[in-house]
């Protein structure tokens, strides 16, 4: 799962670099860190090289096959020549008026018998919002405060957890105040949204009346929205922190942005943050209440070091929200919480401080103690339940069920690697261990075996890397086909860390944190493509053929020379006529000559390139399964 996520983020720096957006983003966080205006974005959005991002980036989401009120999927879009495209949501853009948004309701990770709200907008509608976040993204992040993690590019729930217990255990800040928004994605004011963002610098009328249009999108069967960023939207997620950047300010005024004769240092700390503890130290001598925040979205937590202050502080932020945003709070999910006596719920975890020795000035040490939340083992319950019933019947009446056996070994992966957090996450699992391995061997009876059972028995078996590596030493390994099974009770605790502050996405240093550049790849020619598609193929042909060409390092897949502009030919390996398609493994960059090769039917004419290229017998060998795909003789 992080591994996922990480390779995401990678991914999306590697498509600005295909389509040369990187130096524009850049420039719209610089421009944005300085204080300046933005009043011709729209301009920004609408440029091909963005659209094309913009396609490029949603394409392999998940989401992207699930259609909105007009049944249309990213396949309909993929089938648009590049140019169509391009001009369908530049005339769009010029007078926007989105398609109705289809609602769907899905069970709340908090509470599996409430549902929460969905609005899924048409994916050209989900295009355009797309080509939006990537210009007003850059703009907002160079003004989106340090205590804000959700949704935002290089920080996860990771960043905050470790956030929250730097301030429990190493700031001392034992008194928490809760705050639970009631209803908070459908109660946001869409005029106090635009004020915001024109806050912000962004005030282009044009792209304002745009997002004003989106977030007053009819929803099917329901009718037009008055207040709310409907959840589902690809936009929504940057929108909502864009409302509550402003409490996360409104915060930092009360304590840590108060001036003090002590400024904090220039010199960062090693993760890349300013150095402020002679600032801190100056305010803590002032008397005035230390307070500071983690905010994941809407859920959020206040920390201070006294009942007192957190009594204050839970009132007027009740009141603030109410008045400054015109939110109301949840009476009884909002409260204050001693953390040296009650746990405080966060992300799925539930944290407490416990008393662990003595400092060195007599005084007792407190420590984090963190389990997974009783709520979050039950939905991990139910979630193993279905997947174990899914190898026992697998799907398709398939006879076997390795599909199914990585589905769950993937889950569970992926649960361990979020959950580890909790200093009792072994504790925690263990507890699941029982009644999953009892439903393992109800359904699945003489299939599942033991590590000793598959020895004894010199049963074939398969045990992945991964699962070796992380659970070879665990007698709580299961086999089922021969396939070796993540044991759910074997998980070992692991501290949260933070992120450097200085990785950032919209600066050429930042980014090195992230990933390297493209190396060995001619960037002018990757550009070049870019900029000219090929006329009438679908924007599908056109975005993999600089996935190629990165993929290929510039060269030719036979021959291994360079590609050069005028001799670059990307070819189908099945034609379109014989039910090829233009999807990446059907596609191929060679240069000119390989290409008259492959479709040589003359004997004089096959003799000519074969001279001419002089291939090794392995390079023949390609030419022969490539010409043997488009149903022509071995040369």
């Amino acid at each position: 799962m992080a591994t996922k996520k990480k390779a995401l983020k990678k991914a999306k720096l590697r498509h600005a670099e295909y389509y040369d957006f990187q130096t524009i983003q850049d420039q719209l966080y610089a421009d944005s860190k300085n204080g300046k205006q933005f009043t011709k974005l729209v301009e920004v959005i609408a440029s091909p090289e963005n659209i094309r991002l913009a396609y490029r980036n949603i394409k392999k989401n998940d989401g992207s096959l699930t259609a909105g009120t007009d049944g249309r999927t990213i396949k309909h879009l993929q089938k648009l020549s590049d140019e169509k495209m391009i001009a369908l949501v530049q005339k769009k853009l010029s007078w926007y008026v989105p398609q109705s948004v289809r609602r769907v309701e899905i069970p709340k990770s908090s509470d599996p018998t409430k549902k929460r709200p969905l609005g899924i907008p048409t994916i050209l509608d989900r295009l355009i919002q797309q080509s939006i976040l990537q210009v007003l993204e850059p703009i907002c992040e160079a003004k989106f405060h340090e205590h804000s993690y959700g949704f935002r590019p290089n920080r996860s729930q990771e960043d905050a957890v470790a956030q929250v217990h730097k301030n429990m255990q190493l700031s001392h800040l034992h008194y928490v105040v809760d705050i639970d928004i009631k209803g908070f994605f459908d109660n946001v004011s869409h005029g106090k949204l635009l004020k915001q963002l024109w806050t912000l610098g962004i005030r282009d009328k044009k792209l304002l009346s745009i997002i004003s249009a989106m977030l007053k999108a009819e929803v099917a069967g329901i009718g037009f929205p008055e207040k709310g960023t409907p959840q589902g939207g690809i936009i929504s997620p940057l929108l909502s922190n864009v409302v509550l950047n402003e409490l996360d300010w409104w915060l930092a005024s009360q304590w840590e942005n108060i001036p003090t004769q002590y400024p904090f240092k220039q010199t960062p700390n090693p993760n890349g943050s300013p150095t402020r503890g002679n600032k801190y130290a100056s305010l803590r001598r002032s008397n005035l209440k230390e307070i500071t925040c983690v905010r994941y979205a809407d859920d959020f937590k206040i920390f201070t070091s006294n009942y007192q202050s957190a009594i204050k502080l839970f009132h007027a932020t009740k009141d603030w929200l109410k008045e400054r945003l015109g939110l109301d709070i949840s009476p009884e999910k909002s409260k204050v919480i001693n953390l040296k006596e009650d746990y405080s719920e966060f992300l799925g975890f539930k944290l407490k401080l416990i008393p662990r020795g003595k400092t060195g000035k007599g005084k007792t040490r407190y420590v984090v103690q963190s389990h997974v939340r009783e709520k979050s083992l039950e939905k991990i319950r139910q979630k193993l339940k279905v997947l174990i019933h899914d190898i026992e019947y697998p799907h398709n009446d398939v006879p076997n069920a390795y599909e199914e056996i990585g589905k769950y070994n993937s889950y569970v992966l992926g649960i361990h690697e979020y959950y580890s957090m909790a200093t009792k996450a072994s504790t925690d699992f263990r507890t699941l261990a029982f009644p999953v391995q009892k439903s393992l061997k109800a359904r699945l009876r003489n299939r599942i075996k033991t590590a000793k059972e598959v020895k004894k028995n010199n049963i074939p078996y398969h045990i992945a890397n991964i699962i070796k590596e992380k659970y070879g030493k665990s007698q709580q390994l299961r086999y089922v086909q021969g396939i070796a099974l993540a044991p759910i009770g074997y998980v070992r605790h692991k501290y949260p860390k933070q992120h450097k502050r200085s990785i950032n996405s919209y600066t050429p240093d930042g980014r090195l944190e992230i990933h390297k550049h493209l190396n060995g790849i001619d960037m002018k020619v990757l550009h070049y493509l870019m900029r000219h598609p090929v006329e009438y193929r679908s924007i599908e042909y056109n975005d993999n053929r600089l996935s190629l060409f990165s993929a290929q390092k510039g060269r030719c897949a036979v021959t291994g020379r360079v590609l050069e502009i005028g001799d670059i030919h990307c070819h189908h390996k099945v034609p379109l006529e014989q039910g090829g398609t233009d999807e990446y493994q059907n596609l191929i960059l060679v240069c000119e000559d390989v290409h008259r090769l492959i479709h040589a039917r003359k004997p004089e004419t096959i003799a000519k390139y074969m001279e001419k290229l002089s291939l090794t017998s392995k390079q023949k060998k390609k030419i022969d399964i490539l010409r043997s795909l488009v149903n022509v003789e071995s040369c």
